[in-house]
Parts: structure tokens; sequence; C-alpha cells
């Protein structure tokens, strides 16, 4: 059974920093390209970062360029999202998922489709 954990979300003030991780059970996804996104209440979901296979290409959205840092760890079967400067429009539940095509890098991955393996979600949470 392939399943994706996230886990390091919480409560923080403005200004803080949460590092969020993802790892992935039941087979590698280290031909895959891998994505953070996540979703407010009320509003949809987006995608906030995606990262390639080998990790050298990234896609982060506008509204956290220069805050968030994608990366990844094959070995592992794990991926993070370093959070700095969180702002409270910050908060949401996070999820990170799977492209299920192997060696895809493409308009697809960073509009966020094609990720067909899904975490469960971590709440991140951040306060004035």
């Amino acid at each position: 059974q392939v399943q994706l954990v996230e886990s390091g979300g919480g409560l923080v003030q403005a200004g803080g920093s949460l590092r969020l991780s993802c790892t992935a059970s039941g087979r590698t996804f280290s031909n895959n390209a891998m994505g953070w996104f996540r979703q407010a209440p009320g509003k949809e979901r987006e995608l906030v970062a995606a990262i390639g296979w080998r990790g050298g290409r990234t896609y982060y959205a506008d509204s956290v360029k220069g805050r968030f840092t994608i990366s990844r760890d094959n070995g592992k079967n794990t991926v993070y999202l370093q959070m700095n400067s969180l702002k409270t429009e910050d908060t949401a539940v996070y999820y990170c998922a799977a492209d299920n095509i192997p060696w895809r890098w493409s308009l697809t991955t960073t509009l966020g489709r094609g990720y067909d393996y899904w975490g469960q979600g971590t709440q991140v949470t951040v306060s004035s």
C-alpha cells in the first residue's frame, strides 16, 4: 500500500519558521516529481511548491517565493518544505503529493495537475 505521510505542522507566530516533511512508503518516488499543496478554509487547493525527481528543478507559487524552500532526499524517500517568514495567510492544511508519471516535468507539474498520490495533510497555523 502506497502512503505519503506528512509531519512537522503546528502553531507558529508570524515571522516564524516550520519545516514540513513527507515520507513515502510502499514504493519509491525517486523518479517522480513531488509537490506541496495547501488548502485554506473556504479556498481552493493550490500548489505551493514542486520539485523534480533529481531536485534540480523547482517551482514556487508567487506567494511563497523567497520564503519557502522545497527539497528532497531520495535515499530517504522524503520531501521537505522549509517555510520561513511565515504569514497569517499561510495558515492552511498542507498536503504532499507525487506525480504518477516518472521523469515528467512540464506545465502539468507546475499547474498542480497529474499528482495521483496524496498524503493526509498537516495543519499549519500562523498566529499574528
